[in-house]
């Protein structure tokens, strides 16, 4: 198992992980997905001081690719329709120039194992499948959507003295347009 002081970047599924695993059934065929602010937020800090995030996933929508390009991470490092997740984390390791070891991959179910098995640091939420709490390095004390995703990322930032919020530092990532209307028509300017 690696130390948290190793790990430089960041590797997740989405449901079950960033969520419960709950989602809403639309007319259209998107599934609503709902996130943990504080799982959001530590993935932005995250990416904020430097470290790349990779998200693996077997969904396939456009809320996943909005969801997380608002988080600061590129659509390059979503993967999606993932059914093995360790070619995709392995692809992302060799874009960053990453050793696998480096990397925390967090996932809660079957397509996961492989990953978690692979990764420097794989960790599940408690309430993932035998499987996965099986092949993991470490169980988490949450459940997936419920500060999960905070936990790892804080504990890995703090060990590394970057868990560091600058407010004066943009948040490194492009509003649409319509958000970027909507903030001055409010009179709210962002960076």
């Amino acid at each position: 198992m690696t130390d948290l002081k190793d790990i430089k970047a960041f590797a997740f599924d989405v449901d079950g992980v960033f969520t419960d695993g709950s989602v809403i059934a639309m007319d259209n065929g998107d599934l609503l997905r709902i996130f943990n602010a504080k799982d959001s937020f530590s993935v932005r800090t995250a990416v904020m001081n430097g470290f790349p995030v990779a998200i693996i996933t077997g969904g396939c929508s456009e809320s996943i690719i909005s969801r997380f390009n608002s988080l600061g991470i590129p659509s390059s490092d979503i993967y999606q329709m993932s059914k093995n997740k360790l070619p995709d984390l392995l692809h992302f390791c060799e874009r960053h120039n990453l050793d696998i070891s480096q990397v925390i991959f967090g996932g809660d179910d079957v397509p996961d194992v492989e990953a978690l098995r692979a990764a420097g640091l794989g960790i599940c939420p408690k309430d993932a499948c035998v499987e996965c709490r099986e092949a993991a390095d470490v169980v988490s004390e949450f459940c997936g959507g419920h500060r999960f995703v905070r936990d790892i990322v804080e504990r890995t930032l703090r060990a590394q003295n970057k868990w560091i919020f600058d407010p004066q530092q943009p948040w490194g990532f492009s509003y649409r347009e319509e958000v970027n209307s909507a903030q001055f028509k409010s009179g709210r300017h962002v960076q």
